[in-house]
């Protein structure tokens, strides 16, 4: 399909019909609808406009309130501006919908079958034997994380859900009322919800959407590939972070996993139950219905607690299972085995955890174990502990078998948390014990600095009454310095015996996780993707050096400052220097919600995750090769992108411009999820800061700073030497390039410093509002000439468009959170006045995060 028959898909079955089905929202009985609904459009003018015309915010909705609504007072023109906010996040759902209803269509996902093109393209070059035996022992993971970045209540989610089937089924009036149905509907929580609370919400995903969709894509390569495929369980697998994830979470605790961990297998028996009631209805055979009728029997005692576990593991299911199949197969000609085989698959796939709890915690918390556990216990360490070298350290720690004492470990503000930390290490084995190993079998550990962080935790684990731990430990190397040493630390962990035969009882193999989001805030964009790219062939090559597979565990956000953007284009991107027999990645909050939300993107999504990783290990592409001289020119881009960046954020006026005048300080007011904004209190310094309202507030104002600030400057200072035409020629032979290009493009599309121009003025930060938009002017002409595109994502209308509608829906939303802005500032404002312009800024953020479906 072409890119003009992608875009006009997209005006026929979005845009005209939101014209609709908005047409339909105003004829409804709702409070908003009637106050506001018919003049929105002329303050949606009234917006683009004024901002064209260089108005401020407040100018311009005094003018509007003037000229439209001349009879309202100041406080009816508040709660006018609010229903206007109530009116506006219900529009934004309705484009979801439509762009789910339609996604197919506007994703061209029937021709951009690339798992389909794959196996085309390997029957072409007689790879089938490659590609099956590849497929036996390639792996995808998907981890859901419960990071705050969306702001769709439970119910929200259900009624898109819904509408969307509406929409796809043309069913007006059905439409109609899930639409007066939203309108009565809250989109914000009263109360932060908690770690449980999240996990829940996030199991409606599991449930519904990769449970169904991980054996229908079974299915669907076993059609391609005929009869020689062979399932392989752990393809596609799901792992989860809330209620395991206590890094900067205090609310985390011991209790709240293995209610967390109890949840999930309630999910998972509750769907078991469910399919063998339907199997039941065809496999109605003599002595096959009987015994399906005892293992739903025993499932349903365990769904009403009459039994703790109905089978002790997975293991025992399956054999009831095998047995029912050979009945099936020798008495029954076989009769409806598929069903049975895709449910015996599903068992295999998802045990009794569903998804993996992933535990998470930072290395300095490890380290104050530790601390604790010395002074508990001096016996079990030499005297000499502290002064030996790390290396001597690390070897100790390695070697370590002793259980170890807890008891008084302290009354200091941090004794809660490390007693936590370590009752989770002991949780992790009770998990084990209930759920299976695959209930909760990693431990990653953030802001990873070394070899003897990793050791910390193994000698913590076997201090806690590990023997010898089915633990994989991942460290997660987020800054650049620690990226840039991560290959150093990984052989050094390699070197040692003691860490050799832990990772040899793993399988031989060793996971990695680099983290984008810091990454980014660290050093910037530029670096920080290359910077990845070269820690991941660093550690490749010290692995296969040791004789160690490892698989590389990428944290990666929304937004491409936090490495969202395309994923087929990121992984299709890596050479034969990075391995890559498995991808692992984290998607939280708007990304779940977009890419996973409704089953033709779900399924479409994990298709072009295998795809990616499948192509990287079976063909050979030039583009996804780097030589000496594209190598050289990153590096030379990343290097000046580095120190542009750098300035940038050592200037004085970068943290209160971020405090002061973005939405930063709100997101701990916004009751979105249950983790702090920053790390270990409230002190306000940019390291304690979390990449997520970092780069959600630079959202928020309209600028997307961390998409791509040093990028032009870098771009422009290799121009100016001469090198633009290498700049092309990496930009048409390095896809690694293209993909780096191309995410920017999608941050700065969703730029709009129109919004804030007003600042340029601003007594103190308008020298700084115009570094960022000169960098941005120069960040959007060099990116359109290195790629030769006449406008930003030019090559991809569907995303194109869609951000041009959602930014046009969106725009009264973002005028009025600087209108609010601009008014709290006032001097002398009473409190209760403040208060509802803080009310006014924090709800305008649900709307606008919604609308970019990935900004945070």
């Amino acid at each position: 399909m072409s890119i003009q028959s992608v875009s006009d898909d997209y005006r026929n079955l979005v845009e005209l019909n939101y014209q609709l089905y908005n047409g339909l929202l105003l004829t409804l009985p709702l409070d908003a609808v009637q106050q506001t609904g018919v003049v929105l459009p002329l303050l949606e003018e009234a917006c683009r406009q004024g901002l064209a015309a260089g108005v401020d915010p407040e100018r311009i909705l005094t003018d509007f309130f003037a000229n439209q609504r001349p009879g309202l007072d100041e406080e009816q023109q508040l709660a006018f501006l609010f229903k206007v906010i109530q009116y506006v996040e219900r529009q934004i759902v309705l484009v979801d919908a439509l762009e789910d209803a339609a996604y197919e269509k506007i994703h061209d996902t029937a021709r951009r079958c690339d798992l389909r093109d794959l196996a085309a393209r390997v029957s072409a070059d007689n790879l089938q034997d490659e590609l099956l035996a590849l497929l036996e022992r390639f792996q995808a993971r998907v981890t859901l994380t419960a990071h705050p970045t969306q702001f769709y209540p439970g119910p929200v989610l259900a009624i898109i859900t819904d509408l969307t089937e509406a929409i796809r089924a043309q069913d007006i009036g059905r439409a109609r009322n899930l639409l007066q149905q939203l309108g009565n509907t809250p989109f914000f929580n009263k109360r932060k919800p908690t770690p449980l609370d999240e996990a829940v919400n996030l199991g409606w995903y599991l449930g519904n959407i990769f449970y169904p969709a991980i054996g229908r894509i079974h299915r669907q390569l076993a059609e391609q590939l005929d009869s020689g495929y062979r399932p392989n369980p752990h393809l596609l697998s799901i792992g989860f972070w809330p209620g395991g994830d206590r890094d900067g979470n205090p609310l985390v605790t011991a209790e709240i996993t293995t209610k967390v961990a109890a949840k999930l297998r309630d999910l998972i028996v509750a769907r078991y139950h469910r399919d063998v009631r339907k199997l039941k209805r065809r496999l109605s055979f003599a002595d096959v219905y009987e015994r399906l009728e005892e293992i739903e029997h025993r499932l349903h005692r365990e769904l009403v607690n009459e039994l703790d576990m109905a089978y002790a593991s997975p293991g025992q299911l399956i054999a009831e299972l095998e047995q029912v199949r050979a009945l099936v197969v020798e008495r029954y000609q076989s009769l409806y085995l598929n069903l049975l085989d895709s449910f015996l698959l599903k068992v295999r796939t998802f045990g009794f955890h569903f998804a993996s709890l992933d535990i998470r915690q930072d290395s300095r918390v490890l380290a104050d174990c530790l601390k604790r556990a010395i002074v508990n216990n001096p016996e079990a360490f030499p005297e000499n502990f502290a002064s030996l070298d790390e290396a001597g350290q690390v070897d100790f720690l390695l070697g370590f078998d002793q259980e170890l004492s807890w008891d008084g470990s302290g009354s200091d503000a941090t004794a809660p948390l490390l007693s936590d930390t370590i009752e989770s290490l002991a949780l992790m084995r009770q998990i084990q014990q209930g759920n299976g190993e695959l209930a909760c079998h990693r431990y990653i550990i953030s802001n990873c600095r070394g070899a003897l962080d990793v050791a910390t935790l193994l000698a913590l684990l076997r201090g806690t009454g590990w023997s010898e731990p089915s633990v994989d430990v991942v460290p997660l190397f987020e800054t650049i310095i620690d990226l840039d040493q991560a290959g150093a630390c990984m052989a050094a962990l390699y070197a040692n015996p003691r860490y050799r035969e832990h990772v040899r009882r793993r399988g031989s193999s060793q996971t990695v996780m680099l983290g984008f989001s810091d990454g980014t805030k660290d050093g910037g964009y530029v670096t920080a993707n290359w910077s990845i790219f070269k820690s991941k062939e660093d550690i490749t090559r010290v692995s296969r050096q040791a004789g160690i597979e490892v698989h590389f565990f990428d944290g990666r956000g929304g937004p491409p400052a936090r490495g969202g953007g395309s994923t087929y284009e990121f992984y299709s991107a890596l050479g034969k220097e990075i391995e890559s027999n498995q991808i692992q990645l984290t998607v939280q909050g708007q990304t779940i919600s977009s890419h996973y939300g409704a089953r033709e993107a779900a399924e479409h999504n994990l298709r072009q995750l295998l795809a990616a990783g499948l192509e990287n290990n079976l063909f050979d592409r030039p583009e996804r090769q780097l030589d000496a001289a594209q190598r050289e020119l990153l590096e030379q881009l990343s290097r000046i992108s580095f120190e542009h960046y750098q300035r940038f954020k050592s200037h004085p006026e970068f943290l209160p411009y971020l405090e002061q005048m973005s939405t930063m300080s709100y997101y701990s007011q916004s009751n979105i999820a249950s983790r702090p904004p920053r790390r270990g209190g409230d002190q306000a310094d940019f390291s304690s800061l979390r990449a997520i309202p970092f780069v959600g507030a630079w959202g928020q104002l309209g600028q997307n700073v961390p998409g791509f600030y040093g990028l032009g400057a870098a771009l422009q200072q290799l121009a100016g030497a001469g090198r633009l035409a290498d700049l092309q020629a990496l930009y048409r032979g390095s896809r690694f390039f293209r993909a780096l290009i191309g995410n920017s493009m999608q941050s700065m599309s969703k730029a709009n410093f129109q919004l804030t121009a007003h600042m340029a003025e601003h007594p103190r930060f308008g020298a700084f509002w115009r570094q960022i938009h000169e960098e941005f002017r120069s960040s959007r002409e060099m990116v359109l000439r290195v790629s030769g595109q006449k406008a930003l994502l030019e090559d991809n209308p569907a995303s194109r468009r869609s951000i041009e509608l959602r930014q046009r829906i969106v725009l009264p939303l973002l005028v009025i959170q600087q209108f609010a802005f601009l008014r709290i500032n006032r001097e002398g404002l009473a409190e209760a006045e403040r208060e509802r312009y803080r009310k006014m800024i924090i709800r305008c953020m649900f709307g606008n995060i919604n609308a970019s479906r990935n900004s945070a």
